[in-house]
C-alpha cells in the first residue's frame, strides 16, 4: 500500500579517517558483539532475530563461521560503558547497536573496531557520522529517524484525537536521540497552536509519577517517544494511558499491540535485517566509513480500534484505509 501521501513532507564532531576494515578469510570464525541498552524482552528480540536470520541467509552460521556476544543494558544508560568494553577485550571482529545510547559507548570504547547501528535517530547530530552519505571513520549502519517522524506522530495523534490541545510527551531523558525527538515535536506544535508538556523520566522507577504529572497539568493527549529504556515497560504505559483516558501514539507497533491507540515509525526488524547487510559488507572487506548510513524504507501505520473505542474515539475511514495493520 502507498503511504507516501502520510510522510510527504518527511525530509529526505567529525570522525577520524576511514577505518580500514578487515578482509573476510576463508576457514574465520567472526566474533560479533550484540550491544542493546534495552532488556532482552521477547518483541525486542524478534528485532535481533531478524538479523541473525538474515546474517544466516547471508552465509553466516552460528557455531560454524561466526559467534554472537550479546550483551544487554536494561535500560541502564550506565551500564553501556562496562559492557561496550568488555566486548572490546573479547577483541571482537564488529559490534552492531540497538538503541543510540549503545551507539555512543561503542563509539567511546574503541575507534578502530567497526560498529553497525541497526537503530537510533540522526547519527550526524549526535557525532557518530560526519555525513549520512559518508560516514567517515568506523561507524554505518541504519538510522530509524526518530526524531524527524516527531511531526508525523504529532499529525497523527491530531487526526485521532483532535479535540486535544494540551498533548504531553513522555520521553527517556537520558537517550539524547529522544532529546531531539522532543524538540521536533515542539517545533512541529507552535504552527498549529497547540501546547506541548514534556515530562521526561530517567528510570523506569519515574513512570508512575510522570502520569501524575501529565494529569495534574491537564493533558489531553499523549506522545511516548521511542526509547529501547522504556521499551520493555510499554504494557505499564499504555495501561496507565488507559486508565486516564488518554490517547496515545507511539513510535512502534509493539505499544499497540499491547493496547496503545496507535503508532507509526520504521519496520524495525526490516532495519535489522538490513544492519546485517552492512556487517556483510564490512566482514568482506568494505570500510565502514565508506558505507552509507541508510535511512528507513518501510514504515508501519498501526490503529487499535479496541481502544480508540475504549477511549470514545471515532478513527476516519480514510486514515484506517491507510493502515498497514488494524487490531479490531
Amino acid at each position: 500500500m502507498d503511504r507516501r501521501a502520510f510522510i510527504s513532507t518527511l525530509a529526505g564532531g567529525l570522525l577520524a579517517a576511514p577505518l580500514a576494515a578487515k578482509a573476510q578469510t576463508a576457514g574465520k570464525v567472526y566474533r560479533i558483539g550484540l550491544l542493546d541498552y534495552a532488556a532482552p524482552d521477547p518483541a525486542r528480540q524478534v528485532w535481533w532475530n531478524a538479523f541473525r536470520q538474515q546474517m544466516r541467509d547471508l552465509g553466516y552460521v552460528e557455531g560454524q563461521n561466526v559467534t554472537f556476544e550479546p550483551r544487554w543494558a536494561q535500560g541502564n544508560d550506565e551500564r553501556l560503558p562496562k559492557l561496550a568494553a568488555e566486548l572490546v577485550g573479547l577483541k571482537v571482529d564488529l559490534i552492531v547497536t540497538g538503541g543510540q545510547n549503545a551507539a555512543l559507548a561503542a563509539k567511546r570504547a574503541t575507534a578502530t573496531i567497526p560498529i553497525v547501528t541497526a537503530t537510533g535517530t540522526d547519527p550526524v547530530a549526535l557525532g557518530l557520522a560526519a555525513s549520512l552519505r559518508q560516514p567517515g571513520g568506523n561507524v554505518t549502519g541504519m538510522t530509524s529517524i526518530s526524531s524527524e517522524l516527531a511531526s508525523k506522530r504529532l499529525e497523527l495523534l491530531r487526526i485521532v484525537a483532535p479535540r486535544a490541545s494540551r498533548i504531553a510527551t513522555l520521553w527517556d531523558e537520558r537517550n539524547p536521540a529522544s532529546h531531539l525527538s522532543v524538540a521536533g515535536t515542539e517545533a512541529a506544535a507552535k504552527p498549529a497552536g497547540l501546547t506541548i508538556l514534556s515530562v521526561p523520566v530517567r528510570s523506569h522507577a519515574e513512570i508512575e509519577a510522570a502520569f501524575a504529572t501529565l494529569v495534574r497539568d491537564r493533558a489531553g493527549a499523549l506522545i511516548i517517544v521511542p526509547s529501547p529504556a522504556i521499551f520493555s515497560h510499554r504494557k505499564q504505559l499504555v495501561e496507565l494511558a488507559m486508565k486516564h483516558r488518554l490517547p496515545t501514539v507511539v513510535g512502534s507497533r509493539e505499544y499497540v499491540e499491547a493496547g496503545g491507540l496507535a503508532s507509526y515509525g520504521p519496520d524495525y526488524p526490516d532495519q535489522f535485517r538490513h544492519a546485517a547487510g552492512h556487517v556483510d559488507k564490512i566482514l568482506k572487506g568494505a570500510k565502514p566509513g565508506d558505507l552509507p548510513i541508510e535511512q528507513p524504507t518501510k514504515f508501519e501505520l498501526v490503529i487499535n480500534l479496541k481502544t480508540a473505542k475504549a477511549l470514545g474515539l471515532t478513527i476516519p475511514p480514510s486514515l484506517l484505509q491507510r493502515a498497514d495493520h488494524v487490531i479490531e
